[in-house]
């Protein structure tokens, strides 16, 4: 472990000029198109078995060892947001509009890293290692499944990632056992009625009376339906519809999102918004067309792979603080990892308040403190050095 110590802090500044680079030229979801080149050529000379375009702008490197030697799989994500970045620092973006407000420049550098260090450590190793460069975690369909689909998890035993998160000081790892992120689905609702003058609503079939009742109506599924003691969110966050004070509108539309985590309570919640919608249609005399689009499957973590990781740690320089944390109502596409293979994900702390650096994940100013890789990266070398020990 000194030795590995010793490799993270000659290979820190690297990895923040990695980072830095990264956040200075982002690029959206299915957009990547500089960064998968950029990442292909920090790894390049490492001796990796490297399938480019994977599932899109994907990257999959492979470590062989033994063929005998079971294989641990290491996930990070390169995409960016639609945020204009406000920080004024020497490596704010240079693109306007668009930002890593999540820290996936932050995963990459980590990895890269990580690679460097055990293709560097390789005699040492008692797995292969597979490393995993995923586009478009950002944006649905997201990057997963396509690279899954196209052999990213081939001959794969196990699969560990860590996310940064703003939520824990620097030199934390925050884990959750059993579920840690939840499914995370979309829905757009459309009622259409028939338009007409707002002084004569006895002639027309009122669309956003029939709305407001069925934005009320969706709040009763989780009060009324969903067992107490399980977690269910269903939130209309938008209702358009209307153009003048005194027009009613043919139609009008509701988006929203529903989180869950068993799927037994997903099927109850879709069964009775099901149910609403044909209710409303018959009280109010209009047509509604929902449209539902699943999202990311819930993600559950692996305890027994969970353990590994945090046993991995026990003497660790870097990860000070290691605690169990509830789970989120986010999504994260790392879930279709897990349905394949044991593994587990977990945040690494980097958050800094005597920095400045305490803005929320999506956020303008966010920003990550720096000295919080080293963490990350000692958690992901030490998860796969243990193997096998």
């Amino acid at each position: 472990m000194m030795k590995l110590q010793q490799d993270i802090e000659r290979l820190h500044e690297e990895m923040v000029h990695i980072r830095r680079h990264m956040h200075m030229h982002p690029e959206l979801s299915f957009k990547e198109a500089e960064t998968k080149g950029y990442i292909y050529n920090q790894i390049s000379d490492l001796g990796l078995d490297i399938r480019r375009d994977v599932g899109g702008n994907g990257l999959v490197a492979r470590l062989n060892i033994n063929d005998d030697f079971r294989t641990v799989a290491l996930r990070a994500d390169f995409d960016a947001l639609p945020i204009q970045d406000e920080k004024d620092v020497p490596y704010r973006s240079t693109v306007p509009g668009v930002m890593h407000a999540c820290g996936h420049d932050a995963h990459t550098a980590m990895l890269i890293t990580t690679a460097r260090i055990l293709a560097a450590r390789k005699d040492d190793l008692k797995v292969n290692v597979v490393f995993i460069f995923q586009h478009a975690e950002e944006m649905l369909p997201g990057g997963a499944q396509a690279m899954i689909e196209d052999g990213a998890l081939d001959g794969v035993d196990y699969i560990f990632g860590t996310h940064v998160s703003s939520l824990y000081p620097t030199g934390t790892l925050s884990y959750t056992k059993d579920f840690a992120y939840a499914a995370a689905d979309a829905f757009t609702i459309t009622v259409a009625g028939r338009g007409g003058h707002g002084a004569e609503p006895h002639e027309a079939i009122d669309p956003v009376v029939a709305g407001a009742s069925l934005v009320q109506q969706l709040q009763s599924i989780v009060s009324r339906t969903v067992d107490s003691l399980k977690s269910a969110v269903v939130t209309t966050s938008m209702f358009n519809g209307g153009s003048s004070f005194n027009v009613i509108p043919n139609a009008v539309e509701l988006r929203g999102t529903i989180r869950t985590f068993e799927q037994s309570v997903k099927d109850d919640v879709l069964r009775r918004m099901d149910g609403i919608i044909k209710g409303s249609e018959s009280s109010f005399e209009v047509t509604c067309n929902l449209d539902y689009q699943h999202g990311y499957p819930a993600l559950l973590n692996n305890n027994s792979q969970l353990d590994h990781a945090r046993h991995s740690l026990e003497d660790a320089a870097y990860v000070k603080i290691i605690e169990e944390n509830p789970p989120s109502m986010g999504g994260e596409d790392f879930a279709y990892y897990l349905e394949k293979v044991p593994g587990c994900y977990f945040y690494t702390g980097v958050r800094n308040p005597e920095k400045g650096i305490n803005h929320p994940h999506h956020h303008p100013l966010f920003d990550i403190d720096e000295d919080g890789l080293k963490a990350g990266v000692e958690s992901l070398c030490s998860i796969v050095l243990k193997f096998g020990e």
